[in-house]
């Protein structure tokens, strides 16, 4: 197994880490079109604020079941027991302003449902409905923001949602497919996107 993830071409940053190469090869830059996904991301983003992706990666699971499997109509709910036993999880990272942030965001986000009947409908209008596909060859090329990931952060923050800056919005397209920012010598290169 591992003679055949080292003789594929893919991406430079997964390194020899096996979940980051399943999660590059099987997720990143995968179209999204599910609410309970995108509000799997934004959580996941809003905790990696700061800290490596590897490492939000690597308690993913912790998360998923600390936070009701992403589920935001529970999350909307949460009350002050249920933060306090999260500040209690060391499977998680006990962040109290990320916390806060994520249930407040669970309830911006059925906002935005409402108005646009899906969270899906509304995040894709930054990028048109569309993936942009880049065409790096260097990691360093990459951008860590764009005008759509600034337009994205700017209405986020306008509705009252927390951890949504552009470099953290850019991730998030990254992401759910929003951009395909595969390397164009990887073999998922032509597999991302819509």
């Amino acid at each position: 197994m591992q003679n055949l993830q080292t003789s594929i071409s893919r991406c430079p940053w997964p390194s020899n880490d096996p979940l980051m190469i399943e999660y590059h090869d099987n997720e990143w830059g995968v179209v999204v079109h599910d609410d309970r996904m995108h509000f799997e991301f934004i959580v996941l983003d809003c905790f990696q604020a700061g800290l490596r992706w590897k490492t939000v990666l690597h308690k993913r699971a912790n998360f998923r079941k600390a936070f009701d499997d992403f589920d935001y109509h529970k999350i909307a709910l949460y009350d002050q027991a249920k933060i306090g036993e999260l500040l209690q999880d060391s499977g998680i990272i006990r962040n109290k302003a990320k916390i806060h942030a994520t249930i407040r965001n669970a309830n911006l986000f059925l906002e935005a449902q409402k108005e646009y009947g899906s969270f899906d409908s509304y995040i894709w209008q930054f990028t048109c409905g569309k993936t942009i596909r880049n065409r790096w060859e260097k990691l360093t090329e990459i951008p860590i923001t764009t005008k759509e990931s600034d337009a994205m952060s700017k209405d986020l923050i306008k509705r009252g949602f927390k951890f949504v800056g552009s470099t953290i919005c850019y991730s998030y397209m990254q992401a759910a497919g929003m951009v395909n920012d595969h390397m164009v010598g990887c073999y998922r290169y032509g597999e991302s996107g819509h």
